[in-house]
């Protein structure tokens, strides 16, 4: 035994030993990711360094870093070799972008296969899969809206996380019309009694209804997130893992913020110390 653990010993000191190791950690157990954009603001901020898990939602097929180059074939059909939990709603998820699956996204599932949305300036509207009844258990009536015969809830994450905020500066319903027009648009325009009418038009709100097996992926920085709204939902081929912790984090002036190294995700995104302190539009 004590020699086998010595030759392993001296294995994991050589090259090539230390390279398996490490490419092993990388393909299954954690691997490195940069928050890149404000799209997560103010949860996770640019400049934020973190510790993805791969084994958060099963076990994702290994890919070569940076080349992104698959190690293993996909012999599931679903883009993990063992398959795992699920994305729930309120996660942090890092993925493929379906789009272009050599670049990683980070966002937050909103909703998952049967639950349909739909989108004012402002204000994000979900009825879930699972009916009126569970809605009414679990949401306060505050926060709950009749429209076309169904109880919607009104914005519900932001009831338990900080970070979530609109831009009162932007008016993203306009921006999205113009990508509905070159037909770079996800959900469908709608036009619903109930809501408010948006100026003279025939459309008032946008809809979507997530297919079996898919989430619906949007960031805390709801007005500056190029995300579901624009490209669609993603499967779980795409899903990649769960920020773990933030090992590392800097600002755009190279300054180190201490009080964020070491945080878990989940801590960052539930403190309100950990928020910066901007307002955020309820």
């Amino acid at each position: 035994m004590k020699e086998r653990l010595k030759k392993l010993y001296d294995f994991s000191n050589s090259w090539t030993g230390t390279i398996i190791i490490v490419l092993l950690v990388i393909f299954f157990i954690a691997q490195a990711f940069v928050i890149p954009s404000g799209s997560m603001k103010r949860t996770l901020l640019i400049g934020d360094h973190l510790f993805v898990k791969k084994f958060a939602y099963g076990v994702p097929v290994p890919h070569i870093p940076w080349l992104e180059w698959p190690v293993l074939p996909d012999f599931r059909g679903d883009g993990h070799i063992i398959e795992g939990d699920k994305p729930k709603r309120g996660d942090i998820v890092v993925f493929r972008y379906p789009k272009n699956i050599k670049v990683h996204y980070v966002k937050r599932c909103v909703a998952t296969g049967g639950d349909e949305i739909i989108f004012q300036e402002k204000k994000l509207y979900i009825h879930f899969k699972e009916g009126d009844e569970w809605i009414k258990k679990h949401y306060p009536l505050a926060r709950i809206h009749k429209i076309i015969g169904k109880l919607w809830v009104l914005n519900p994450y932001m009831l338990k996380y900080p970070g979530i905020e609109y831009d009162k500066n932007i008016n993203l319903f306009r921006e999205m019309l113009l990508y509905l027009s070159a037909g770079q648009f996800a959900m469908q325009p709608m036009m619903f009694d109930e809501l408010p009418k948006y100026q003279d038009l025939m459309i008032n709100a946008f809809y979507f209804k997530v297919p079996k097996g898919r989430y619906f992926m949007m960031g805390d920085n709801r007005d500056h997130s190029n995300d579901s709204r624009f490209w669609g939902s993603v499967p779980y081929r795409d899903i990649v893992g769960k920020p773990w912790f933030v090992y590392f984090s800097w600002d755009k002036n190279y300054k180190i913020r201490w009080n964020r190294i070491g945080r878990t995700v989940n801590d960052l995104s539930l403190n309100k110390k950990y928020i910066d302190k901007r307002v955020s539009l309820k």
